[in-house]
């Protein structure tokens, strides 16, 4: 498939930076929920965020999928057994409930070795984590639930949607 084709039927949304804000993590803080409530306070519906700081021992990341099922997805997850450094990016859109809801994802790194995966199971800062979360305005997108996954996916519009 051309280029030309893939760009006619690509769904996206155009839009601006609006506010920016740095958030301070203290040891213990979960990063989705705690980044979710930050936006629900402020009013921040769509947005992009990064995250520079630990990742607490005993805290869990989504690694993949189990590839011996074909029939389903079934979550692999990977504990941090020590502190580990971490970056992660991810983006922020609002659930079909309207609440924001964060994808992200993180490689965490330790003494030559990594792990990278989602965020969703439930990575903790160790010790200090900060974040930039960029609001983002005039973008559309919603997640919603697919019923083949059960993933929360970014539905944006359609090339036919875009056309006046």
């Amino acid at each position: 498939m051309s280029d030309k084709a893939i760009l006619a039927d690509m769904k996206y949304s155009e839009g601006s930076m609006g506010r920016v804000f740095v958030l301070r993590f203290e040891d213990g803080d979960p990063l989705n929920s705690t980044i979710e409530a930050f936006a629900r306070d402020h009013g921040v519906v769509r947005g992009l965020a990064f995250y520079v700081g630990g990742g607490a021992p005993g805290t869990s990341l989504v690694v993949g999928p189990d590839a011996t099922r074909t029939n389903c997805v079934i979550p692999l997850f990977h504990a941090l057994s020590d502190p580990h450094e971490t970056f992660a990016v991810g983006t922020l859109f609002p659930d079909e409930n309207g609440d924001p809801y964060l994808h992200m994802h993180a490689a965490c790194g330790r003494e030559g070795g990594a792990t990278v995966g989602c965020t969703r199971a439930g990575l903790e800062t160790w010790l200090i984590g900060e974040i930039v979360l960029v609001e983002l305005l005039g973008v559309e997108g919603v997640r919603k639930k697919d019923p083949a996954t059960g993933f929360e996916l970014l539905e944006l519009p359609g090339p036919d949607d875009l056309r006046d």
